[in-house]
């Protein structure tokens, strides 16, 4: 699996919705699943593209009266299939993360966790989550993957998923750029990656993720 975390670049809110389509095209042609993490005011129009539209954040509180945030009920009315939770550029604490997820499973939407420390990845992998991301954040948009020069990272949180929840699915990311990275990380264990920058600023966003899901 790709995770694809289009975050709020220029080009992400001016384009969001032709990269959901490249990622549509290409997850079918390759076989590869492709979510796609959207700017939030695009949510409801991506996932009418394509059915594995994720939004990027979402909070643990029920509709009301919250100013800005995005409650799952609010994401399942817009027909988006999951997000992504705790990621280091939007932390939330650990309670949080437990009683958002249980909205989500509840709704039956896919909740990605992400962890930045093995100290999180602890907790979260007791939880009733499908996905945990592994991302040292020194990393992330680095253009220095995680794999290569973090390997250890990725192989212990492996290693300790499934000793605590076999159920669970290792991601990995920070600095995944090329398919040599994903072959990486799957050798480390991991099922699947998460980047953003490198997707969104390619040069030629179709033939990127192409290559990047021959590394499967």
């Amino acid at each position: 699996m790709i995770v694809l975390n289009l975050k709020t670049y220029p080009a992400s809110i001016e384009k969001a919705l032709d990269f959901v389509q490249i990622a549509k095209e290409i997850s079918k042609e390759t076989g590869v699943r492709m979510p796609v993490a959207v700017p939030s005011i695009h949510l409801r129009e991506a996932a009418k593209v394509y059915k594995d539209t994720f939004a990027q954040h979402v909070d643990d509180n029920k509709p009301g009266a919250f100013t800005g945030s995005i409650p799952a009920e609010a994401v399942k009315e817009a027909k988006a299939s999951g997000s992504l939770l705790n990621h280091s550029e939007r932390k939330v604490n650990f309670e949080k993360i437990k009683l958002t997820l249980d909205r989500m499973n509840e709704l039956k939407l896919e909740t990605v966790i992400c962890a930045e420390s093995q100290e999180e990845v602890l907790k979260i992998g007791r939880l009733n989550g499908k996905y945990i991301a592994i991302e040292p954040p020194e990393l992330i948009g680095s253009g220095i993957s995680v794999s290569n020069a973090k390997p250890e990272v990725i192989r212990n949180t492996v290693e300790t998923i499934a000793t605590i929840n076999g159920d669970m699915k290792v991601l990995c990311g920070a600095g995944i750029g090329t398919k040599e990275d994903v072959r990486k990380s799957l050798e480390l264990g991991a099922k699947g990656v998460l980047l953003a920058s490198a997707f969104v600023n390619s040069k030629n966003p179709r033939e990127f993720l192409r290559s990047l899901a021959s590394g499967f």
